[in-house]
């Protein structure tokens, strides 16, 4: 009887630790958004966030850790437990483009456990109200004479390199300007400081002060359907937009990535969410882990071969 009674105790000892294990999640969930509070980025992740926690029925925090590129942010979720309980929130810039351009970057394509990608951050040329510029044609052909200065969100940033890569294209000399994230450069910009920028759509749409030129896309832009593309323009290889999605630290355990993943694919057909995605000018583009984690592989690549063109480097 005693036996008996000793292995029916160490039974449900066991199957409570199952059961333990498999309630995911048990607490708090912290998003790190590796950039400022109040941009695009920011906004559609902090109604990702938002979306998890109806799903889970958990709280999950948000928390902006900008700097660096992005790196910061991206550091930190690097080094977190990979439980399910610290995710990030972004592009795959910082991934793919920052350890070619950043020092003492710890971390790689590998170090991270891809989600899902949420959508694609579009970018564009944008001039302000006093612009003697009114069209794409005439900004290059003032670039191709005597050069012009443009404001962009960050040393390799992604419009940082989509200027680079048209100026190369095109044959015309443009001096960039980084800044702090669109923030910082639109006021610039406003000003007449700058003779162009490069911000985000999500960061211009319903401004009327500025005007785009260019967006930096396979196809126009919904926001912006008379604006050219650069491919209009005669730039053959592109720059990808910014892919941004939801990431864990490398190692997590089968059952929580396959619920953070069924919850992803959920969260991008919220209400919340689109209609987050839809005010600052984004649309869903949606990708499993897997898509997500192999096109940033190949971004990463590809981004190494550009900047080694552009001769920029590591700062």
């Amino acid at each position: 009887m005693l036996i008996r009674l000793l292995c029916g105790a160490a039974a449900l000892l066991v199957l409570s630790g199952a059961a333990n294990a498999q309630k995911y999640p048990s607490r708090n969930i912290e998003v790190i958004i590796p950039f400022a509070a109040g941009g695009g980025v920011d906004l559609i992740g902090r109604s990702v966030a938002a979306s998890l926690a109806d799903q889970f029925g958990t709280s999950v925090v948000v928390q902006n850790r900008d700097g660096a590129g992005g790196t910061l942010g991206f550091g930190a979720l690097a080094n977190a437990a990979p439980d399910g309980y610290t995710l990030g929130f972004g592009p795959s810039t910082p991934i793919a483009n920052a350890p070619y351009l950043v020092k003492g970057v710890r971390y790689n394509v590998e170090s991270f456990d891809y989600i899902c990608q949420v959508f694609e951050n579009v970018f564009a040329i944008a001039v302000g109200p006093n612009s003697p510029y009114k069209t794409a044609k005439e900004l290059f052909a003032a670039a191709g004479d005597k050069g012009l200065n443009f404001g962009h969100a960050g040393l390799g940033s992604i419009p940082h390199l989509s200027v680079e890569n048209l100026a190369e294209a095109l044959k015309v000399k443009v001096q960039h300007l980084p800044f702090r994230g669109d923030g910082a450069m639109l006021p610039v910009l406003l000003k007449g400081d700058l003779d162009f920028g490069a911000p985000a759509i999500s960061s211009i749409r319903g401004n009327d002060q500025i005007r785009p030129l260019v967006v930096f896309s396979s196809k126009r832009h919904p926001a912006y359907p008379d604006v050219p593309t650069a491919a209009e323009l005669g730039v053959t290889t592109a720059v990808p937009p910014g892919q941004n999605g939801l990431y864990a630290p490398k190692g997590l355990p089968a059952d929580v990535k396959a619920a953070l993943e069924a919850a992803c694919a959920k969260a991008v057909k919220a209400e919340g969410v689109l209609t987050v995605t839809g005010k600052t000018g984004q649309s869903v583009a949606y990708l499993t882990g897997q898509q997500f984690h192999d096109q940033t592989a190949a971004d990463y690549k590809f981004k190494g071969e550009l900047i080694k063109r552009l001769g920029l480097g590591a700062q």
